[in-house]
Parts: structure tokens; C-alpha cells; sequence
């Protein structure tokens, strides 16, 4: 053999060797397990709610199988501790240690924003069950950070307004926590109630983990309201619920709340006179009149003996989300573009969150929200049940997305009363 003949030969044989060893090592991307980072306050201030949010992600899981388009799947729970420096932790190692191909989780505002400034950088795609802070999805929007499951903050609240104004409620006072969320979720209400002719007559904040209400409760008759709105999570909620009951403010006003306020959370633990006949809104309502509702309220509530909350729903039905969206592209989770591609187009015909979810052009659910009023079943346990209904809800509320992303983020300065 001469060496010119032997030379194209090896050139050859190397050529396809390195084919074969590419081909190889894409057969081994796309048929080995798919790795999902979940991250969860399992500890600190959001525990109780990290445990919902794991535990409905795992019901999801448990129901379908691990195993999606012929591969395994793998999740791996980390403990963000309701700290941002932990979830950033936690999310790199996930990533550059784990490998995983997605990360999925977290509750809290300052947890959600780290662990998506993270992801922008790696282009990690990171899906969010809860994390509400509208700007996520509005302002400061990442292509591969998208909510599954979750919603902005403000979106959940624009319905009610529209349903106080149908009771002829006319002017309405807030109480909430001083922080964005409750800026953001009475900035929702505040904007759709003036824009349909309501008046704001006042706004009361305070700061989270407040013990004592009287300061602000007494302050309500001053501003002779038609309606009161409440803007609580976690213990405030509770707090202020027993505490607007025992200081005889149910009989006086009319009390309505964003959904944290009386999630299954928050009632579970109530005496039925604190919470009964409170109206709120939400995309969730574990006493629905829905098949899918029902069919995930009585597996939970089997399997750990407890109504399921908010997080639970969410939890589940991003695991129902994630899962369409990982069989539309075959389980090639590799190819990062196509799932999230199949991620924002994919459309749920039913959940424990209703029906038909899909997402807007912004990476943010568009719902159905229940208004809901606080019942008691046969059984004694309190529910929320649906006493109405908004269709296709968008997270800018009547405005176009563009008119809308013009007006400044809510705030305590801005909560976009209509002029």
C-alpha cells in the first residue's frame, strides 16, 4: 500500500470513527435519564408551603410514572431554606454538578429572581410553579424563565374588581403586607376597580408578621368603605382573619381577599364563623364543581390525609405541564430551543387549576379565575367553592400588552388608579 492510499485510508477510517463516536454520544444525550433540578423551601418561613408545592409535584409524578418518550426521569429536591443565596447555591450545583436538563421550583419572590438570573446566564430553561413577581413575565422578561402553573401577581385580583363593582360596591379600602406582592396584587384590583368606576378610598400597609391589627382595623370606618380588600399570606392571613371576626368587623363591612388570604392553607385551621362567606379569587379552588379538580382534591386529600392548598395544585400541574410539553419534543430535552418552544405552546385541557391553560406570547398562563366564597362541606371541613367565573384572564388586564408595559411597575407609589 502505498503512502498516499494507506494516508486517505486512516483519514477515512478516522473520520467515521469520530462520526461514530459523535453519533454515540448523541444517542447517549437523548436516551439517558431526563435530570430535573426541583428546588423548595423545605425550611425557613416558607416551609409549610415548600412541602405542598414537593408533595403535589410528587402526587403528579406518582400518577403518570418516571418515565416520559422512552426515558427515565429523575428528580432531584433541593432545600432552598427561603433564602436567595441558598436557591443561587443550590441551583448551581444542580446545573453544573447534577447536570440536570431543567430547573423547576421555588416560592418566594427573592428566591425565584436569583435562581432566574441564574438561569439567564446558563440558559438553563427554569420553569416556575409559584413565584409571582409580575415583572418576571412583563418587564424584565427572560425567554428561557417561564411560569407553569404560576401567574403575576397582579392577574389574580383584576377579576375580583370587576366582580365587587357587579355587587355595587363603589369605593373600597386595602389592607396588605408592604412588600411587592401586595403592592402587586392590590395594584390589580385598584386599577380594574377605578377603570370600571370604583374610588379608592384608602390603603393600609403593614409589615409582614404583624401581631397585632387593631392599629389598622380601627382606622376602616374612618374612610366609610363599601368593601374592604385584604392582601395576606401565611401567618398574617391568619391573623388578620380571626382578628377582623373577633373585633366584630365581619358584621360592619363586606370583606373580600386575594387567594393566599383564605387558602386551604390558612382555613384549614379557622373556626367556620372566621372564615365562612369570605369571597376571593383565584385559579385555583380545591371545591370546584370539575371532574379534574375533584379527581386531584380526593387522590391528595388520600394520600396525606389534608385538603390540598394552592402550592399543591401548582405543584401538580407543573409537573402535568412539564411533562406534555417533554413528549411533544420526544424527550429531547437537549434541544433547548424546541422545548421551550413546546413548553409556551402547549395547551392543558384539564387540571386541578381548570381548563384549557395556555401561555401569552410573555411566558405567563392565561386562566380561567374562580371567584370563590369560603363554604363548609357536609364533613365540616371549609372549602373554597366557585360562585362565579372570568374567562381567559390575561395578565394585562384590559390593556394591550404594549399600553400596559408603558405605566410603571405597582408599587406603594403607583397602584394604577384610573385618572
Amino acid at each position: 500500500m502505498n503512502r498516499r492510499h494507506f494516508l486517505q485510508t486512516a483519514g477515512a477510517a478516522g473520520a467515521l470513527t469520530l462520526v461514530s463516536g459523535n453519533l454515540r454520544m448523541a444517542l447517549a444525550q437523548t436516551s439517558g435519564p431526563i435530570r430535573i433540578g426541583f428546588l423548595a423551601p423545605l425550611t425557613g418561613t416558607a416551609a409549610s408551603a415548600g412541602r405542598e408545592l414537593v408533595d403535589g409535584w410528587n402526587l403528579y409524578w406518582q400518577q403518570a410514572g418516571m418515565e416520559l418518550a422512552g426515558r427515565k426521569v429523575e428528580v432531584i429536591v433541593e432545600d432552598d431554606a427561603s433564602s436567595p443565596d441558598t436557591a443561587l447555591q443550590k441551583a448551581r450545583r444542580l446545573v453544573q454538578q447534577q447536570k440536570v436538563h431543567m430547573l423547576v421550583g421555588d416560592i418566594l419572590a427573592n428566591t425565584g429572581l436569583a435562581v432566574a438570573e441564574y438561569a439567564k446566564g446558563t440558559g438553563t430553561p427554569y420553569f416556575m410553579p409559584v413565584v409571582a413577581a409580575d415583572d418576571l413575565t412583563q418587564r424584565t422578561r427572560i425567554p428561557n424563565v417561564l411560569r407553569v402553573a404560576g401567574f403575576a401577581a397582579s392577574q389574580m385580583t383584576r377579576p375580583l374588581a370587576d366582580w365587587c363593582l357587579k355587587q355595587g360596591y363603589k369605593r373600597v379600602v386595602t389592607i396588605g403586607q408592604d412588600y411587592t406582592f401586595g403592592h402587586e396584587q392590590a395594584g390589580g384590583f385598584i386599577q380594574n376597580f377605578t377603570q370600571g368606576g370604583g374610588t379608592l378610598a384608602g390603603q393600609l400597609w403593614h409589615p409582614l408578621n404583624t401581631a397585632d391589627f387593631s392599629p389598622y382595623l380601627g382606622q376602616i370606618p374612618s374612610f366609610s368603605p363599601d368593601v374592604v380588600l385584604a392582601i395576606e399570606t401565611g401567618a398574617d392571613a391568619a391573623r388578620l382573619l380571626k382578628q377582623w371576626y373577633s373585633f366584630g368587623m365581619k358584621q360592619q363591612f363586606p370583606l373580600v381577599t386575594s387567594q393566599n388570604t383564605t387558602d386551604q392553607s390558612i382555613i384549614r385551621n379557622l373556626l367556620p364563623a372566621e372564615a365562612l362567606g369570605i369571597v376571593s379569587s383565584a385559579h385555583y379552588a380545591e371545591g370546584a364543581d370539575d371532574p379534574a379538580v375533584k379527581q386531584f382534591v380526593d387522590a391528595y386529600e388520600k394520600e396525606f390525609k389534608i385538603l390540598p392548598a394552592i402550592f399543591a395544585a401548582e405543584g401538580f400541574t407543573a409537573g402535568l405541564w412539564i411533562a406534555d410539553a417533554i413528549k411533544k419534543v420526544q424527550g429531547n430535552v437537549e434541544d433547548i430551543p424546541a422545548f421551550l418552544d413546546a413548553v409556551k405552546s402547549t395547551t392543558i385541557p384539564d387540571s386541578p387549576l381548570g381548563q384549557n391553560l395556555h401561555m401569552d406570547d410573555y411566558g405567563n398562563p392565561i386562566y380561567n379565575i374562580y371567584i370563590r366564597e369560603v363554604v363548609e362541606r357536609p364533613d365540616g371541613k371549609l372549602v373554597n367553592a366557585v360562585i362565579d367565573s372570568y374567562a381567559e384572564v390575561s395578565q394585562f388586564g384590559n390593556l394591550s400588552p404594549e399600553e400596559y408595559l408603558k405605566q410603571p411597575p405597582f408599587s406603594r407609589d403607583f397602584q394604577g388608579v384610573a385618572k
